[in-house]
């Protein structure tokens, strides 16, 4: 628990301040809760016992004056008290809510700079559920629990401060349930530490198979697997309310236990008290202070172990935000620049290989070298490791061995942001966010002018479309993108990739949704996009691929053949037979 609280030291440091003010509102509250039952035995021993009172302002007063001023003390300490806490509980949740604000900023800002290979082995729902709810465990650990344990440890003193002179006997007595408290901590926190996890693995499963229904709702839908993954989602969402019932009940078992502990500890006093009030040395003043103080004394009590459960349970949040924070990304960012801030797109691989896994080789042996300016078409069946030899490029992962450069540097000697932006992708499936027409295709460049991001449109063959639309390039993409075609999706992504100017382009099918004579218009558009600029293009469609001053075929993630596309028919191999027809993927629609 030491090390989890130590690590949130640096978003606690920001706000010292305020905390600082926190703690000062917590000795101001302390000595209104110490003042709070001193009106009532002014009440009962001067006013009722006609005992004299031994404060010289009061001297002479009547015992209405003293009556009046006791209830109107009352309702000033009660009122100042209540305010301070207000403004207490103010300032701590707005602590809290910057601390966890902090955290899921640190949180997202990471999970982006982890490599894909990392968010592949992940669940979505998981880093959602983390994100989102174990980023709390900040303001509980800190604001809702260490905050009010030193509140309850000041009010404790203070109380003490008080007890022992009035009785010091009564007041050992009253500390005598305190050993058996922080041994009920030391036997539950073990058990609701190990409920907290099971109850945040099992939520983040839910949320993981949320995320996976809503993503693959087409494909639920026809396949009909609709009643199956309601089934498969009401499994997990009982398994997850079942945990959390486990450990409501502990919790609940824990502050029973614990309450019957304080009423023990009060009995004792209280019989104790009685029998020296009916022997005379205590008043029944000094008594009904006393077991006021006996009830404000172990709320603290009671608070303390409260709050040490709370801690207990936000630990397992905190181990699992850092568990994010603390992996380190796989792809190590570099310290160059491209000169003049742009590429000349010269292109290399050097005997690169790359696996997924040890036992899963995916790219072998790539030994190619592309000048700048050259259009590359690469085809292959599924699997064949098209994609990610060209992700490769942008460091989407690094290559087990080999280098991959770009004008003669290795790759990852480039700061990745660089690194990217100098290469525009039109990636497959067509990604659309839930922005304005006009944002989507200025995602990579959001500083281009209006004029520019219509002509990227216009290239793209898709501003007519757009044109079309209730309010042209301000209307809203709607989640998903569910009110655009496959084609209109598919041609917004080319314009982004249009728009961003890069000197290397990467396009994977580009014009694979499109039907053939939308794709010729599209195609007049790469082709002007294309010119003086390194171009990749996985295609399967002879139209893309007869263009290309480069073709390479790969299979079984190693380059067969490469040529253009005359020498590679005369060759009469692979690509000829693909050509041919005799294995699908290369089709001859727009020929």
């Amino acid at each position: 628990m030491k090390s989890s609280i130590w690590k949130f030291l640096p978003f606690v440091r920001p706000y010292w301040g305020r905390v600082a003010w926190a703690v000062a509102q917590v000795f101001l509250i302390t000595g209104f809760e110490l003042m709070k039952p001193w009106p009532l035995k002014v009440v009962i021993d001067n006013v009722l016992g006609n005992q004299p009172l031994d404060f010289s302002l009061t001297a002479g007063w009547s015992t209405a004056a003293l009556l009046s001023l006791a209830c109107v003390s009352l309702v000033v300490i009660s009122l100042v008290g209540g305010l301070l806490t207000v403004l207490h509980n103010y300032t701590t949740i707005g602590v809290g809510q910057r601390m966890v604000n902090d955290l899921r900023g640190a949180l997202y800002a990471h999970l982006q700079r982890l490599s894909l290979a990392f968010h592949g082995r992940q669940k979505v729902g998981d880093l959602m559920y983390r994100v989102t709810a174990d980023s709390f465990a900040v303001q509980t650990m800190v604001m809702n629990g260490l905050l009010p344990i030193a509140s309850a440890l000041v009010l404790m003193g203070g109380m003490l401060f008080v007890l022992i002179p009035l009785d010091p006997l009564l007041t050992v007595l009253s500390l005598t349930v305190v050993p058996p408290l922080f041994m009920l901590i030391a036997l539950f926190n073990r058990k609701i530490s190990d409920l907290a996890t099971e109850v945040r693995d099992n939520e983040s499963v839910v949320y993981s198979l949320v995320q996976w229904a809503m993503s693959a709702m087409k494909v639920v839908q026809a396949f009909t697997k609709e009643e199956e993954e309601y089934r498969r989602f009401m499994g997990a969402s009982r398994a997850s309310l079942g945990s959390t019932l486990r450990l409501y009940s502990w919790q609940t078992l824990y502050s029973a236990i614990v309450n019957g502990v304080i009423a023990t500890g009060t009995a004792l006093v209280v019989y104790v008290g009685a029998r020296s009030v009916m022997t005379g040395t205590l008043t029944v003043g000094q008594l009904i202070v006393f077991i006021s103080y006996l009830a404000q004394l172990y709320v603290p009590i009671n608070q303390i172990t409260q709050s040490w459960g709370l801690i207990a349970g936000a630990r397992i949040g905190a181990r699992r935000c850092f568990e994010i924070l603390e992996t380190e990304p796989d792809l190590k960012d570099g310290t160059k620049d491209f000169p003049e801030g742009r590429a000349k797109g010269e292109v290399a691989w050097k005997d690169v290989t790359f696996r997924y896994r040890e036992d899963m080789s995916v790219l072998r042996g790539i030994d190619l070298t592309i000048p700048a300016g050259t259009k590359v078409a690469i085809i292959g069946s599924t699997g064949a490791g098209k994609s990610t030899m060209l992700s490769l490029l942008p460091r989407f992962f690094d290559p087990s061995t080999g280098v991959v450069s770009i004008d003669g540097v290795d790759v990852r000697e480039y700061q990745i942001k660089s690194l990217r932006q100098q290469i525009g992708m039109v990636l497959q499936p067509p990604m659309i966010f839930p922005l304005s027409v006009r944002d989507n295709i200025a995602y990579g460049r959001p500083e281009a002018t209006e004029e520019e991001v219509i002509q990227a449109a216009k290239l793209a063959r898709i501003h007519d479309r757009v044109m079309a639309m209730a309010q042209g390039y301000d209307t809203p993409v709607g989640e998903a993108a569910q009110t655009l075609s496959e084609g209109e999706k598919q041609r917004l992504t080319i314009a982004r990739a249009i728009l961003r100017d890069a000197a290397i382009l990467i396009l994977d099918e580009p014009t694979s949704a499109l039907d053939v004579e939308t794709e010729a218009l599209v195609m007049e558009g790469i082709e002007r996009l294309t010119e003086g600029r390194t171009t990749f293009i996985i295609a399967h469609r002879l139209s893309t691929v007869r263009s290309a001053d480069i073709i390479l075929v790969l299979r079984d993630g190693v380059i067969a053949e490469k040529g253009s596309f005359s020498e590679l028919i005369r060759q009469n191999g692979i690509f000829a037979e693909l050509y041919n027809g005799k294995f699908l993927g290369l089709t001859q629609e727009a020929e």
